[in-house]
């Protein structure tokens, strides 16, 4: 139990200055709410500086080079292999060298107080912080703590696994030496792109999959296109396959490992991509009844359900409803606006000019990975859609084949769009695209599914000519043929 007088109090205390506790925390002072923040690394949290922002560093030299090659006339500009060290430089700027002064600035800006240290609940509405010096504040809660601490990598239990001293995405992502042999294990999104990224970049990769799909839970035509990419780019990729054990004498040395299949591979480093574990295991959960390093199962405003009174809030990573970093500060913003409606005694959802939502709405997840070809998706795939009960129409497009705009984006473009759309509301459910410069179409999409606009509307958002954008309006007309061949 809590002992002793708290040393400060505050409206809202947010455990967690990534983007996601930077979001609760912006929304909870706006409307009035004194907050403080805490964080035990760098403000800014694994988004800033070892996942979205490095990755997608590494990734856009990448891309160039390929997309510059995949154009007649440009493609004999492109002499030489990349220079990693070129692109090392351009990651340390886009992560301020891992210095965190400009968003420890700005949570200062907004009047927010940071909070250096480790921060773990002691009871109901109280937070203890053990500075990096060891000393211990107490902090009194008025209205709301918001639990903002993600999550970490989800290794496997495995012979030899801590002697082979693998990568994470933190080392996948701030390393500055291309290992000239590099083992990936997984398929998801990490997997695929940090295998673009290091074969890229001179290393050669070798890409592991436990199942028959990469990106299995998307549509299945996107793990063929990406496959197919990975393996064009000089990927080694294996499918069906799991590791069982790793051998490494030294730290230094050649990573031996052994495979499901009774063959070995040596490589000089391995990255596991193997899923996401929430980071609440030292915060003190058993205080208020619920189990240290578990997923925390939220309501609509972000609240967790099993603690009374309603004090307790978890965004992003933490809630397991969308491991993505635009979710989840998606999820703070209605969050700290709930918090704010509360704390001032009004109904949720009544926000003038409807600027603050105060409850989330989960069918429009946008997702997005810079692979070579690059994927982007939003909504229901075609089996969800089936699962869901929905009576969908199917609707593919080749892309390269039909788009003007893409064929000038680059000869010989080749990828596809599927949008799936109910038969009985004529609203899109889903958007799927795989393609060069396809995440740049996604929010369109997102809008339509998020929206629930009908398609009578689309055939009204004229896309310019030439760009890829056109796209929709030949998904479009492959949506309306398809009726008119039924009759």
């Amino acid at each position: 139990m809590p002992a002793g007088e708290p040393d400060q109090e505050y409206d809202v205390v947010v455990l967690g200055a990534g983007p996601v506790g930077q979001n609760a925390a912006d929304r909870a002072r706006a409307a009035g709410l004194s907050v403080a923040i805490v964080e035990r690394e760098l403000v800014g949290g694994e988004c800033s500086y070892w996942a979205c922002v490095p990755s997608k560093a590494l990734l856009r030299p990448v891309l160039a080079v390929s997309e510059a090659r995949h154009v007649d006339g440009a493609r004999e500009a492109v002499i030489g292999p990349i220079n990693p060290g070129g692109v090392f430089r351009r990651r340390d700027r886009y992560v301020s060298d891992w210095d965190d002064t400009g968003q420890t600035e700005w949570v200062e800006g907004i009047g927010a107080t940071l909070i250096r240290g480790h921060g773990r609940l002691d009871g109901p509405r109280r937070v203890v912080v053990t500075t990096p010096r060891g000393k211990e504040t107490a902090l009194a809660v008025k209205h709301a703590v918001v639990v903002c601490t993600g999550s970490r990598p989800a290794l496997p239990d495995l012979p030899g696994l801590y002697e082979a001293r693998p990568w994470t995405n933190r080392e996948a992502t701030d390393s500055s030496e291309v290992p000239d042999r590099l083992a990936v294990v997984g398929a998801g999104g990490v997997g695929v792109e940090m295998a673009t990224a290091w074969q890229g970049l001179g290393s050669k990769v070798t890409l592991l999959a436990r199942g028959s799909q990469l990106l299995p839970r998307m549509e299945p035509f996107v793990g063929e296109y990406v496959g197919r990419g990975l393996v064009d780019a000089g990927v080694d990729v294996r499918m069906g396959v799991h590791v069982r054990e790793l051998r490494r004498a030294y730290p230094y040395c050649p990573v031996s490992i052994v495979l499901s299949d009774d063959t070995a591979l040596d490589v000089d480093e391995i990255l596991f991509a193997t899923g996401r574990k929430p980071l609440t295991d030292h915060i003190g959960l058993e205080t208020v009844g619920l189990n240290p390093g578990s997923w925390l199962e939220v309501d609509d405003t972000c609240r967790v359900t099993a603690v009374e009174e309603g004090w307790l809030y978890a965004a992003g990573d933490v809630n397991h409803r969308a491991l993505l970093t635009h979710q989840g500060k998606y999820q703070a913003r209605i969050a700290g606006a709930a918090i704010g409606a509360r704390a001032a005694g009004r109904p949720l959802d009544t926000e003038p000019w409807g600027v603050h939502a105060t409850t989330a709405d989960h069918h429009a997840v946008p997702q997005a990975f810079f692979t070579d070809p690059e994927v982007a998706a939003v909504g229901l795939t075609a089996e969800q859609a089936a699962q869901n009960g929905h009576r969908a129409k199917i609707i593919d497009v080749e892309i390269g084949d039909v788009v003007t705009g893409a064929k000038l984006f680059a000869d010989g473009y080749d990828g596809r769009a599927r949008m799936v759309v109910d038969v009985d509301s004529r609203r899109v459910l889903g958007v799927t695209l795989v393609g060069p410069g396809v995440t740049e179409l996604l929010h369109a999409a997102t809008i339509a599914v998020a929206g629930e606009v009908p398609i009578e509307r689309l055939w009204h958002a004229v896309p310019c000519f030439p760009t890829i954008s056109e796209l929709w309006l030949r998904l479009l007309e492959s949506y309306r043929d398809s009726f008119i061949t039924m009759v």
